[in-house]
């Protein structure tokens, strides 16, 4: 068992009914569906609790806390996001900010992310998703995990970024291993080694623009001057680790349930139409994104003393899975009435790229049924998941009749 692993002491500030023995990153509780298993916490702990794992930390379960704590950068800031905390924490600009610091960047990404921006990019998203299903369509089976949600979004993102694409397999493989890291060490080195990639396609756009994101970026504007080398190398690292894995998981759990209910598959094709429910339930229903935020200063919240330089775990899958919020709060419903969820975070963090994803997952969805109208998991195989603060699914087999 890893260091990070052992059992920490309890503070004294601590009440002994808050404590409660989880480990975000490979709990016993943990089964091959991952969101559901991590779902009993709602029934089993307290709402807000200490776990003595992974340095002690807290984990806030509930819609209504992780919304107050996501937004109250005064109490809770997302200037290290590390669990456990790490000594030279990596800085992701603007991820890494609390406002008014982060306002600028956001300001000079968000044109880029916006609805119309998205829109424009539709012929060649779903260009992209065309050609990967057609890839795969003929063979009656595959990795799904593999051969379309880790390569579908992915290149629709470095498509937009301007990256190499016959580097899309190695760059997946480098942001798993930084999602897997735990030591500053390893932090350092792996960002270090993503940094010195992005910053060298960076440098290379200097000298030769082309009309892509980071042609773009070398020239942001921030508070009236040009944008420092240290601010884009950090903006640079966020993009990447947030491109390279977030909507592909999200794809890969959404397509496994929907290739275990083929009464789903079937009113997809005949009722194209609520293909944009189904994007929503699914990203409501299987959030991948554990979001962690440093207590800044002491406080009393919702009941809970928190001291200064602790870290508390906003598990946003849960609170996308409130059933104090979403009735039937379990279940996959494509006719459910939509409220706001959690999965992209909320308030001056809210996740920059949800647009672009809901449109991704929905112009794949719109192409697959055209083309593989029915599906099915591969009998025999497990699916298993990497926990932690950001979940994945590391393979998913699939088959259809040809």
């Amino acid at each position: 068992m890893s260091e990070a692993n052992l059992i920490s002491e309890v503070p004294d500030h601590v009440d002994a009914s808050l404590v409660f023995d989880f480990d975000i990153y490979g709990d016993p509780r943990h089964t091959d569906d991952v969101q559901a298993s991590f779902q009993t916490l709602h029934q089993d702990a307290p709402d807000i609790f200490y776990s003595p794992r992974n340095g002690g930390h807290w984990i806030a379960t509930r819609y209504e806390h992780i919304f107050e704590i996501v937004k109250d950068f005064e109490h809770f800031s997302a200037r290290e996001m590390q669990v456990p905390r790490v000594e030279n924490p990596p800085r992701n600009i603007p991820l890494n900010l609390d406002p008014p610091d982060n306002l600028p960047f956001r300001q000079a990404l968000m044109p880029f992310f916006m609805p119309k921006s998205v829109s424009a990019m539709e012929p060649r998203i779903r260009q992209f998703a065309i050609e990967i299903i057609e890839d795969i369509a003929d063979k009656g089976e595959c990795d799904f995990v593999r051969e379309v949600s880790a390569r579908f979004p992915v290149s629709v993102f470095m498509d937009l970024m301007g990256m190499p694409l016959d580097k899309l397999h190695d760059f997946r493989a480098l942001a798993d291993d930084y999602f897997n890291a735990r030591t500053a060490e390893d932090y350092q080195a792996l960002g270090g080694r993503i940094i010195s990639l992005m910053m060298g396609i960076a440098e290379m756009r200097r000298q030769n623009p082309a009309d892509d994101l980071i042609s773009k970026m070398v020239n942001f504007q921030i508070n009236g001057r040009t944008i420092r080398d240290d601010e884009l190398q950090d903006m640079l690292l966020l993009l990447f680790l947030g491109g390279m894995d977030t909507v592909t998981n999200v794809t890969s759990y959404t397509y496994r349930h929907l290739a275990r209910n083929p009464e789903l598959q079937a009113r997809l094709v005949k009722e194209p139409e609520i293909i944009p429910n189904f994007v929503q339930e699914g990203i409501r229903s299987f959030g991948v994104v554990n979001t962690p935020r440093l207590v800044a200063k002491d406080c009393e919240k919702f009941g809970v003393t928190f001291k200064e330089g602790e870290m508390i775990v906003c598990a946003l899958p849960l609170g996308s899975r409130d059933d104090r919020r979403f009735e039937n709060s379990g279940e996959f419903d494509v006719d459910r009435e939509m409220l706001t969820h959690l999965t992209f975070s909320s308030g001056p963090h809210l996740c920059i790229g949800n647009n672009l994803a809901r449109t991704e997952i929905r112009i794949l969805t719109e192409e697959w049924v055209k083309r593989i109208p029915s599906f099915r998991l591969k009998p025999g195989e497990r699916h298993h998941s990497r926990a932690g603060l950001v979940i994945a699914l590391e393979a998913l087999p699939i088959e259809w009749d040809v």
